[in-house]
């Protein structure tokens, strides 16, 4: 496994002290590694939940809290710039310049409470919490490979440039990192956790195409949070 190509997607997805900057390009070349990143930032959210699991609400939240920190709330952001494009009014061009500008609306912080509360709540019922944040965070990096792989790009930028690199087939090559969850979990929990990620991914990139007229970075990082809060509420049903 590139061990250069794991570095450079830990140092672009999460906070973590990995000292000089890997090559990139080399995380490019391989982005359906992007599950690895989850198995990262999942597991330290499951490690804060196991030090609380006195207490599964604060377990749960301080899980989700953990997973959104040591991303550097790189995708949260995500998911606020597309609430604010969700939430526009007007045309296409409008929608578009809502979800790239800097600023951030009340669309866009509504639709950050609205997935964080959806994510906490659900995680607070499973059976098992630090189990359940692992697989909704290796699920949400999967969905981002997908997309990464599968989304065309309507502009320039990080995601049209990871999409270049990319080929189709890394969609299903990004299952591999993700088939050991079932020693953990299962297959019955594992498999409603995929089909939460499938179906919500194809929905936003449905949305995103109708919408913004394509995929950007903003799109695919807000497909990590939604993806995240799906997969927990399909463990928690």
């Amino acid at each position: 496994m590139p061990l250069n190509a794991i570095r450079a997607l830990l140092q672009f997805c999460t906070v973590l002290p990995l000292g000089r900057p890997a090559d990139f390009d080399a995380f490019a070349r391989h982005s359906w590694l992007y599950p690895v990143a989850g198995w990262v930032t999942g597991g330290c959210a499951a490690g804060v939940a196991f030090l609380l699991s006195g207490n599964p609400g604060l377990a749960a939240a301080a899980a989700i809290a953990a997973a959104i920190i040591v991303s550097g709330a790189n995708h949260f952001d995500g998911l606020l710039d597309l609430g604010d494009g969700l939430m526009a009014h007007g045309s296409r061009e409008k929608r578009v310049t809502a979800l790239t500008d800097r600023q951030i609306g009340a669309g866009g912080v509504a639709c950050g409470i609205l997935t964080t509360l959806l994510a906490v709540q659900g995680l607070s019922t499973v059976a098992s919490i630090p189990l359940a944040v692992l697989t909704a965070e290796v699920c949400a990096k999967l969905a981002m490979a997908g997309i990464t792989a599968l989304g065309t790009p309507f502009h320039e930028g990080i995601h049209a440039y990871l999409h270049g690199f990319a080929r189709p087939w890394f969609a299903g090559l990004a299952l591999l990192p993700v088939v050991p969850l079932v020693l953990l979990t299962g297959p019955v929990p594992l498999l409603k956790a995929l089909l939460a990620t499938g179906i919500v991914a194809a929905l936003l990139v449905a949305l995103a195409y109708r919408l913004f007229g394509g995929v950007n970075g903003d799109v695919a990082g807000a497909s990590n949070e939604i993806v995240r809060a799906a997969a927990i509420i399909a463990l928690a049903i």
